[in-house]
């Protein structure tokens, strides 16, 4: 039946988040031809929250928020903001290149993976 999950990310500067994704986060990625990138995500899982308006959301996970900023930030990540307890996690957002928002947190609930 389902077989696994297809994130698509848009951005003015797709070369420039290719490399974040694959240079700076180290994910694995496979050619899918003419150098289009397809890059293997972490181990996922997906919340259903209640809302208005159907939207959807990437949100990427880690053990040690602190740990993790600092070591991206290194790596020449920019983050908007301070991180912020919404009470499930401990949230920040990074800002990669073409201003593409993706929240990172660190949960305090439990997780399927």
């Amino acid at each position: 039946m389902i077989t696994g999950a297809h994130v698509l990310l848009y951005t003015p500067e797709p070369e420039a988040v290719r490399a974040v994704l694959g240079e700076v986060f180290g994910f694995r990625s496979v050619d899918a031809g003419g150098g289009w990138l397809i890059f293997a995500l972490p181990p996922a899982e997906a919340g259903v929250h209640p809302a208005e308006r159907p939207s959807h959301e990437l949100t990427l996970m880690c053990d040690d928020l602190s740990a993790t900023m600092a070591e991206l930030q290194a790596k020449g990540v920019a983050f908007k903001g301070d991180p912020h307890d919404a009470g499930w996690g401990i949230t920040a957002t990074m800002v990669l290149p073409g201003a593409t928002e993706i929240m990172l947190y660190q949960p305090r609930h439990p997780t399927a993976i």
